[in-house]
């Protein structure tokens, strides 16, 4: 890994598939996931990135893919969720997940866990459950401890990122989201570029670099497997708008 600064050509999405993360690169982080400001002008520019790269668009998220609906109001575009767990095509197919049973009976204990730790957030997921700190950054050692005793009796496994931790069931990363979608007839032939911010964000980072693409990283310069970087979610948008040749909101 090394530390990234320079900021991306525009040509790099010529003839390329893009994944873009969601929190942290196309909206701000907030307080608790359900309250992010989604940009008024993001729906218009996804699908003015859809028409432009001929539809290789994709969003690949620690959120649910249920969650991503509920925000991007976009169809059409594919999403994979839950960190790699989930995904859905752009024509509607996803496969079905069963949460394991020690998922659901460590529920109750993670919720009973929050109750009596004022500021921090459970997040429920499909095939995860969260805990969220960001209210609470001192707690950070106890979550990680309290999730981590679980997982190791239970065979969870636990993911980490920016002031969040959960408890999930073993299997694909953002990385393995990105070949998966990747293989699709849709992407295949393309070079990946992903753009995201947390340290989940790396293994679809190397996974684009591994496949002929590249990484881009959102946010201050830190050692990463993506070659370029931008500030933040307004460079985002802005570098995205130039690409597409339109403007943001």
């Amino acid at each position: 890994m090394v530390e990234t600064a320079a900021a991306p050509p525009l040509s790099i999405l010529q003839d390329a598939a893009l994944f873009l993360d969601f929190d942290g690169t196309l909206v701000e982080l907030a307080e608790s996931p359900a309250a992010i400001a989604v940009p008024a002008g993001l729906p218009a520019l996804l699908e003015r990135l859809s028409r432009f790269l001929s539809g290789r668009l994709a969003i690949i998220s620690g959120r649910a893919v249920g969650d991503l609906d509920g925000h991007l109001r976009f169809p059409g575009v594919a999403l994979a969720g839950s960190h790699g767990l989930e995904i859905r095509q752009a024509d509607g197919r996803q496969a079905a997940l069963a949460p394991p049973a020690a998922l659901a009976d460590a529920r109750e204990e993670i919720h009973g866990f929050a109750r009596g730790a004022p500021g921090l957030l459970v997040e429920e997921k499909p095939v995860s459950i969260a805990i969220h700190y960001r209210q609470a950054p001192e707690r950070e050692e106890g979550v990680i401890a309290f999730l981590s005793e679980i997982a190791a009796r239970t065979g969870l496994g636990v993911q980490r990122g920016k002031m969040v931790a959960e408890l999930r069931m073993t299997g694909p990363d953002k990385g393995d989201a990105l070949r998966a979608l990747m293989a699709e007839p849709a992407f295949a032939g393309a070079n990946p570029v992903f753009v995201g911010d947390d340290l989940t964000d790396e293994d679809a980072f190397a996974a684009a670099a591994q496949m002929g693409g590249t990484g881009i990283l959102v946010g201050p310069p830190r050692p990463s497997a993506a070659r370029w970087r931008l500030d933040d979610v307004a460079a985002v948008a802005r570098w995205l708008g130039e690409a597409s040749g339109g403007e943001n909101d």
